[in-house]
């Protein structure tokens, strides 16, 4: 089991996460934060309890005001140019450290003077800075209206990093646009895999592979459906999101939705599939390592965040287009390599919890010491 600090314990801390409506990578951050920051309040945008871990509901949870509008739940993401403002709303925290973990407005929340501000960045604004063709392909008239909107986002995004003193990256990746967009220096900081909880299987691997996954556009699992489509390879994609009913009406008899599935589903997915399919450009992508931890090897676009967590003929193989050929060429090898299970799952453990705490102490130490 993970060994926290001592000093964490008695810490005065709060914690700012952008919204709280999954149990998600970022989720799965902020679970351990507040296990090892066990006083430590939290203040977000939005709160489902329903939808979130019940170590994440036992800390005083702060909500904005948009949690009063109704189905903000299902509608949230329609508020998006309403977020900086609703984050600033917030009276200025009086606390000793600020630890966001934040892929939107987190990072803009005000502290008091004094105050020591740490950002755990999943990314710089997604919406405002990358992936604009994903999300509004085939929507000219929705691409131009936003321009304004996302161009105040960018000024508002880049202002607030000043708030923060000291950011840590999930992975060189996004240290890379931490600097490009903000002209900032980050640690980096892996996010953690719980390897005692996803571990090799004793079933037999079966002739499916995998996909797990948010099923929204910048993810390209259009890609995937329609190779496998055209393939006739078995594929399972576990997920949901706005474009389920998209893709279902593309997709071949081969391929199975799953939507959304408990993690222990989830993990004997991983135990027996053939091979995890990513084919999308992550920031870190933390569900190859979840799927690499169970000894299975994955076949990942070559870009972003996998390329620091699958090691090419060691726990995965690459394609570098995104295209229906490029991934099946892929597939096709990754099916006929031999895979060792027990070096898959070593290179997963380099990525655990503790050396995730670790790396947090050392940060947060350099945050103090400066």
């Amino acid at each position: 089991m993970p060994t926290f600090p001592a000093t964490w314990s008695d810490a005065n801390v709060t914690l700012c996460h952008d919204w709280l409506t999954g149990m998600r990578g970022g989720e799965r951050v902020l679970e351990i934060l507040c296990e090892g920051f066990p006083r430590a309040p939290i203040v977000t945008l939005i709160h489902n309890p329903e939808a979130i871990s019940d170590v994440i509901n036992a800390r005083n949870v702060e909500a904005s005001w948009l949690q009063c509008v109704p189905g903000i739940l299902e509608h949230y993401r329609a508020f998006l140019p309403l977020f900086p403002a609703t984050i600033e709303h917030f009276a200025p925290v009086e606390t000793d450290i600020l630890i966001s973990t934040s892929h939107c407005v987190a990072k803009g929340l005000r502290a008091s003077s004094g105050t020591r501000h740490l950002c755990y960045c999943f990314t710089p604004m997604r919406y405002a800075w990358t992936f604009q063709e994903e999300y509004f392909a085939g929507k000219p008239l929705q691409a131009l209206l936003s321009r304004p909107i996302l161009a105040a986002l960018r000024r508002w995004d880049r202002k607030a990093s000043m708030r923060v003193d000291r950011f840590v990256a999930i992975s060189k990746h996004v240290k890379n646009r931490i600097y490009d967009f903000y002209g900032r220096e980050a640690d980096v900081v892996y996010p953690p895999v719980d390897t005692n909880r996803l571990t090799p299987g004793s079933s037999p691997h079966a002739k499916f592979d995998l996909i797990v996954s948010a099923l929204v556009p910048y993810k390209r699992i259009d890609l995937a459906v329609r190779a496998y489509t055209r393939a006739g390879h078995e594929l399972k994609i576990v997920g949901v999101g706005g474009d389920l009913n998209a893709l279902r009406k593309t997709a071949g008899s081969n391929i199975e939705f799953l939507e959304w599935q408990p993690d222990e589903t989830v993990r004997e997915l991983y135990r027996t599939c053939r091979m995890l399919v990513f084919p999308g450009e992550e920031d870190f992508g933390i569900v190859p390592l979840e799927a690499q931890a169970c000894g299975r090897p994955v076949c990942a676009f070559a870009k972003g965040g996998a390329l620091e967590t699958v090691r090419e003929g060691l726990s995965g193989v690459f394609f570098t287009e995104q295209s229906e050929s490029a991934l099946l060429e892929a597939v096709e090898q990754c099916a006929q390599t031999r895979w060792d299970a027990t070096a898959i799952r070593a290179h997963a453990e380099t990525f655990d919890i503790q050396r995730f705490i670790d790396g947090m102490q050392d940060s947060l130490q350099q945050l103090q010491a400066n």
